[in-house]
């Protein structure tokens, strides 16, 4: 297996076996050293058993292993960044149950470089020096959700969220105890909590991030103020206004960089975004004067240009929110908190602070394809004629993005133009020339 936009992903059991886990993390350990090392899961059903074929080939090489058990993505990061040491977390995000995944942090939280992963898929195929006796590492459970769960709390530096009445939706994952627990602690009325009753299999399934239908239902059915959705291992958020109207990523990021800079806390007045997010952010943007940086979809490749940069905020419109000064990687519950707090502060509705986002109609079709979809897309006069059609009749009103996926055998083609048909028919267009060129 190689490593994709977002560390090893496929079908547990399948393609990603807990062979290819133990010879992972005995890759990883040789080339990320062999001292203390954390690793966490989220509660997907094999989750348990690649976890554990991991935590056997760090140890097999010496590793000295904290198991932080079910535990956030974001979680597992900030315990890197606070002991200064590698990790590892088994979770496909926001995935189905069948699938799962292992990412991997460098020393401090951070996630690794190509070049890193490069090294890493070589050790893959090299031969391994057999340790036993008092040369193997070990391995001991460690409990990570209390202080994790403080420190997100401190974030507020002492601010609550007294009055706020919020619906939360956990998806069933990660943070199913700790999110709920977290809003109660500063205050919340959580009126309802969604997707908190893990099983191994629920994960994902019609809940959370990728499922806001039950969780608007339930913010109008309980005269919530906002709700909150999370995914698998609560590296995204996304929200629902007191009407039932999704929030998206964008808009967050856009009432998040107002803030700031309203309290002179967004460095160089500029927020780092992908080629995904929505041009009616760009343009609510322009128009406040603040900056964004553009780069590729994934949000490693988002916090490496905000540490070029310096800057403090970015992010995707899938909910990955990084806030730099206070996590290293996407963490669903701080920006769900932040959100939250720019509303008890201001006094505004999230209807109010999102709307400064006008978003255009943006339609995204998935065309499944065989072999290297990278090299063929790139081969194809017809796709690229089709294309350029499409972004001639959209001019200055409209927007094209065609990327092969990260993580699936999928060619995803998006289409932003200035009403729905148009962003259907355009996008239909596109995706017919793929199709005709790569299905």
């Amino acid at each position: 297996m190689r490593f994709g936009t977002d560390g090893l992903r496929g079908v547990a059991g399948a393609e990603l076996t807990p062979e290819v886990a133990l010879a992972l993390g005995r890759a990883a350990a040789r080339v990320l050293g062999t001292g203390k090392w954390f690793v966490g899961r989220d509660p997907r059903r094999s989750g348990a058993l690649l976890s554990a074929a991991l935590v056997a080939g760090l140890a097999a090489e010496g590793a000295e292993v904290a198991d932080l058990g079910v535990l956030p993505t974001p979680g597992v990061a900030f315990w890197a960044e606070a002991e200064g040491a590698p990790a590892a977390v088994v979770s496909a995000s926001h995935n189905p149950f069948a699938d799962n995944g292992i990412k991997l942090f460098g020393p401090g939280g951070r996630k690794l470089s190509d070049d890193v992963e490069r090294r890493i898929e070589a050790e893959l195929h090299a031969g391994a020096t057999l340790r036993s006796g008092a040369d193997l590492g070990t391995v001991a459970p460690f409990d990570g959700g209390r202080r994790y769960g403080d420190h997100l709390v401190g974030t507020l530096e002492g601010r609550g969220l007294t009055g706020l009445r919020v619906v939360v939706d956990t998806a069933h994952g990660a943070a199913a105890g700790l999110g709920p627990a977290v809003l109660r602690r500063l205050g919340c009325d959580v009126a309802a909590v969604l997707g908190d009753e893990p099983d191994g299999v629920n994960i994902n399934a019609g809940c959370g991030s990728t499922q806001l239908g039950p969780l608007a239902e339930a913010v109008v059915a309980t005269g919530a103020d906002v709700g909150i959705a999370l995914d698998g291992d609560a590296d995204r958020c996304l929200a629902v206004d007191h009407r039932g109207q999704v929030v998206d990523g964008d808009q967050l990021l856009a009432l998040l960089a107002l803030d700031l800079r309203a309290r002179g806390r967004l460095d160089r007045d500029t927020v780092v975004v992908t080629v995904m997010s929505n041009l009616g952010l760009h343009l609510a943007m322009a128009e406040a004067g603040v900056h964004l940086e553009t780069t590729a979809v994934g949000d490693r490749y988002v916090l490496d240009r905000m540490e070029e940069g310096g800057f403090a905020l970015g992010g995707e419109q899938s909910g990955h929110v990084i806030l730099r000064r206070l996590a290293t990687t996407g963490d669903g519950l701080l920006s769900a908190l932040h959100v939250l707090d720019v509303m008890h502060r201001s006094g505004r509705p999230l209807a109010d602070l999102a709307g400064v986002v006008q978003r255009l109609p943006q339609v995204l079709l998935n065309v499944r394809v065989a072999g290297s979809a990278r090299e063929a897309l790139a081969a194809s006069d017809a796709v690229a004629a089709a294309v350029a059609a499409v972004e001639a009749d959209l001019g200055d009103h409209g927007r094209v993005l065609l990327r092969p996926s990260g993580t699936e055998p999928l060619v995803r083609v998006m289409v932003e133009a200035p009403t729905q048909d148009r962003a259907v028919a355009a996008a239909r267009c596109i995706a017919a020339a793929v199709e005709a060129v790569l299905a």
